[in-house]
């Protein structure tokens, strides 16, 4: 795929853009977006992501059009997954409703430049040693595992992480907020107030949900373009996408589940594509391994697709059928 060095810097710009207008439109007057408004957005920022693969499949052509979508899905699910830990941190800190758009998009913000390295040297390790399509699919089967284990318990509250501790320790920090200030003036010393404690716990988790949502994007398009792209999209829609589901998060009962086979099934074409690309010499003497078949982007899409809506529709009838129970009992009380 040759992406000429216009069209990244045009796709840069239109990614700025889009943040520009999320920073002048909506943080400069702080508000707890509605129900509709979030809807509007967010069905908005779907069309961008929509159309630039649509773009994509028409200049570049249909495999690498499918290697974007298929990708867009899987980030923008995993995305969702991510949700969780927003309203975990956001809960915790206490943000104020009038706040929480600043916080998430500040927040994202940070976690779209350090995607962007993480993304960078991810194409680099790929590029130079081939032998990372074993680890990157042997961590996102573990990964999957890992998932499908731990879905059944009860969800932990957040916890500060050794970023958070380590800046606590470095700054002094104000207890309360100071409006929407980042930091505030005490007795002539400088603090960081909460705001900036709140974006710092975003940025870094969502630092952390990289190391799997990364390796499981390059297992379906090794285009670099492609990932940046895809990984973009589906984070600049999340603020939107945060007080659109926020009450429909703890309903989706089994999307951890359906994630994890998202995540396993990525991490098995990644191993059977290593075994494609095999130059490991003490594996098959460094030859290739071709002995099954590479799974073809049409059908990881559609893996993916299928998974999702039926995580979906069984965690909603599941929800349904625990409300349905509940009222009943109460109605017998």
């Amino acid at each position: 795929m040759d992406v000429p060095l216009w069209v990244w810097a045009l796709t840069v710009g239109v990614i700025v853009a889009m943040l520009a207008v999320d920073y002048v439109g909506h943080v400069r007057t702080p508000h707890a977006p509605s129900i509709r408004e979030a809807a509007w957005w967010s069905a908005g920022y779907v069309g961008v992501a929509i159309v630039f693969g649509l773009i994509v499949w028409w200049v570049w052509g249909g495999t690498y059009g499918g290697e974007y979508f298929a990708g867009y899905v899987t980030e923008k699910s995993l995305s969702v997954d991510n949700l969780f830990v927003f309203v975990l941190i956001i809960t915790a800190f206490r943000v104020p409703p009038m706040m929480q758009q600043k916080v998430l998009l500040i927040g994202i913000t940070i976690a779209l430049v350090m995607r962007t390295a993480f993304i960078f040297a991810g194409a680099a390790m790929i590029e130079n040693f081939s032998w990372v399509f074993y680890i990157f699919g042997a961590f996102l089967v573990y990964t999957a595992w890992a998932q499908a284990k731990h879905s059944s318990e009860e969800p932990k509250e957040f916890s500060e992480n050794a970023v958070l501790r380590l800046t606590r320790r470095i700054f002094p920090t104000t207890d309360t907020y100071v409006g929407d200030r980042l930091t505030t003036r005490i007795d002539g010393r400088r603090h960081i107030t909460p705001m900036l404690i709140v974006m710092i716990a975003i940025g870094s988790a969502d630092l952390l949900f990289a190391v799997d949502s990364v390796p499981a994007i390059f297992g379906l398009t090794q285009e670099t373009y492609l990932v940046f792209a895809a990984n973009a999209f589906s984070l600049l829609g999340l603020r939107q996408l945060y007080f659109l589901i926020d009450g429909l998060l703890d309903r989706l009962v089994y999307l951890a589940y359906g994630l994890a086979a998202i995540l396993g099934f990525i991490g098995v074409k990644l191993l059977i594509h290593a075994l494609h690309t095999n130059e490991v010499s003490f594996i098959n003497g460094g030859e290739h391994i071709t002995a099954i078949p590479e799974i073809p982007t049409a059908l990881s899409l559609g893996f993916i697709v299928v998974v999702l809506a039926v995580t979906t529709v069984a965690s909603l009838a599941k929800d349904r059928s625990v409300r349905r129970a509940a009222a009943e009992l109460g109605a017998e009380k």
